[in-house]
């Protein structure tokens, strides 16, 4: 049962915490327009996009700096209460500083529960339009961009085929010196090649352009050619060059369905991929060791106020972000385990967290 102590505490602790998004997204969103605007009225982008666009700009900006939002709204109010002596109050009534905690462990728990479920279906959606949109029509050459380092491709689609473009056009769906390989038994069986091939949405297929199909026989080799050929492939166009931020914009469970079959091909990028569905589990746990450290620092009355907490409080914010930035890209970049990467910040805040407690309670 929750006492009116703790109903107090919880609705202080879920309120400070939205309105904390609410002010500082419009601050967002202001800074991003004034940065932007130029090129939007340049390229003369629709209302309608540009509305889509702020809607998922809101969910992907919230999402990336929700530990900062958090811990500053626990900083925020707790240290209002300890400036009111109300913790005082509350803890010489005889009412341990671990069950004056249960308000804010279980306000962190449905804020977790909430990030957990929008990291699993809200956001993926969310970002794949605010990419879309960036590469669109706000960088130079952006459809290029967006394929990353797109030109030699050479992948494992399967275990009998393997497929190489030389590039590909984003504007078209159009991939160039196209070639595929069929083994058997590490034998190869045919080979098929083509000056371009490009993908019919409309049709389901693909139409490869100087099409020559080459089957490989104990005597002879049978060829086949023709101008131009529709054919279907298992693969879809996405698979020869995946836009750079294909991993942040899948669901759970199309997220590590994709990571199986990347790690199959022998992708270089499983760890970038590995990186992004970590995260979804290790931000939730972070609201838990964010708002301990949160209370651990605020809920002492100090000289300076509200003012010293809330240094303290967005001097560590900024350094879990930090921490979380430096090691997700090592792992990226590097050899580095994804997993240790993403969870070495909660592990450090962690151990942070347990010794900030310890003190607060003395």
């Amino acid at each position: 049962m929750l006492t009116i102590i703790d109903k107090y505490i919880l609705k202080r602790y879920l309120a400070t915490f939205s309105v904390m998004i609410l002010l500082f997204i419009p601050i967002g969103i202001v800074i991003d327009v004034s940065e932007k605007v130029n090129k939007m009225l340049e390229n003369k982008i629709p209302f309608t996009e540009i509305a889509i666009y702020y809607y998922n700009f809101t969910v992907y900006f919230a999402n990336s700096l929700f530990p900062i939002f958090l811990f500053l709204s626990v900083i925020w109010f707790t240290s209002k209460l300890a400036n009111n002596t109300e913790i005082i109050a509350v803890l010489s009534s005889g009412i341990s500083f671990t069950r004056f905690l249960r308000p804010y462990i279980i306000g962190a728990s449905i804020v977790s529960v909430f990030v957990l479920l929008m990291g699993f279906f809200i956001v993926p959606a969310a970002s794949e339009g605010f990419n879309n949109f960036r590469y669109t029509y706000l960088k130079g050459n952006g459809k290029q961009l967006m394929r990353g380092e797109n030109t030699n491709v050479y992948r494992q689609i399967n275990d009998n085929d393997f497929i190489f473009v030389n590039s590909f056009n984003e504007e078209t769906k159009t991939a160039f010196n196209f070639s595929l390989e069929h083994f058997e038994k590490d034998k190869l069986t045919y080979k098929i090649t083509a000056s371009r091939i490009t993908w019919d949405p409309k049709k389901k297929t693909y139409i490869l352009y100087d099409y020559t199909k080459r089957t490989l026989g104990e005597l002879n080799d049978k060829i086949e050619k023709s101008p131009e050929k529709k054919v279907h492939f298992k693969f879809e166009l996405a698979d020869l060059t995946p836009v750079v931020y294909i991993a942040e914009t899948l669901s759970l469970g199309k997220l590590i369905d994709f990571i199986e079959k990347e790690r199959k091909r022998g992708s270089g990028n499983i760890n970038t991929y590995l990186v992004v569905l970590y995260k979804k589990y290790s931000v939730p746990v972070s609201a838990f060791i964010l708002t301990i450290i949160a209370v651990a620092v605020s809920s002492m009355k100090r000289r300076g106020g509200m003012g010293t907490n809330l240094a303290i409080g967005i001097a560590i914010a900024f350094s879990f972000v930090f921490f979380d930035k430096i090691f997700g890209t090592l792992a990226e970049k590097s050899t580095f385990s994804p997993l240790l990467a993403v969870w070495f910040p909660n592990i450090v805040f962690g151990i942070l967290a347990v010794y900030l407690l310890r003190n607060a309670k003395r």
